[in-house]
């Protein structure tokens, strides 16, 4: 929710719940975690610093990688754009968020939230922001690296 506000500030709270694919209530109790956590102003304006902090060096350690079985899926991490054009997956299979209507087929990463792949196909922005906070959640030294450079870069916009 912190991530679209950033890319889309000014978005009321029925169209973050629309985007996202989340009940009022839900985005009620997200924007309030939000500000309590100090990632959010009183007027939901995004708190740059603390995002990118957080995504950096808390999100991993809050939302730690979950990897399961075979699954189709939607690409996530370095599988995706922007790090697919720096990093070649090789002969492992490529990390997805599970999505029966997914154009891949890899090893399951779980997403954030189970909304994720529908708001991040909604959504290209978003989906690369998501994709790179994935590689930090899960990928080796050298995608986590190339993921923070980027995600700096984005976030700092």
């Amino acid at each position: 929710m912190a991530l679209k506000l950033t890319l889309h500030p000014g978005l009321t709270i029925q169209k973050l719940a629309d985007s996202l694919g989340l009940s009022l209530s839900a985005v009620h109790r997200s924007v309030s975690r939000a500000k309590t956590a100090g990632l959010l102003r009183a007027d939901r304006r995004p708190v740059r610093h603390a995002i990118r902090e957080f995504v950096l060096h808390g999100l991993r350690y809050a939302f730690p990688a979950v990897r399961g079985g075979m699954t189709p899926g939607m690409p996530t991490a370095y599988a995706t754009l922007p790090l697919s054009e720096q990093i070649h997956a090789g002969v492992d299979p490529i990390p997805v968020w599970p999505d029966s209507s997914g154009e891949a087929r890899g090893e399951s990463l779980e997403p954030l939230y189970p909304s994720v792949p529908a708001a991040a196909r909604a959504d290209a922005e978003l989906y690369q922001l998501l994709a790179l906070i994935d590689a930090v959640r899960s990928g080796r030294a050298r995608e986590r690296k190339l993921a923070e450079e980027h995600l700096t870069r984005l976030l700092d916009g």
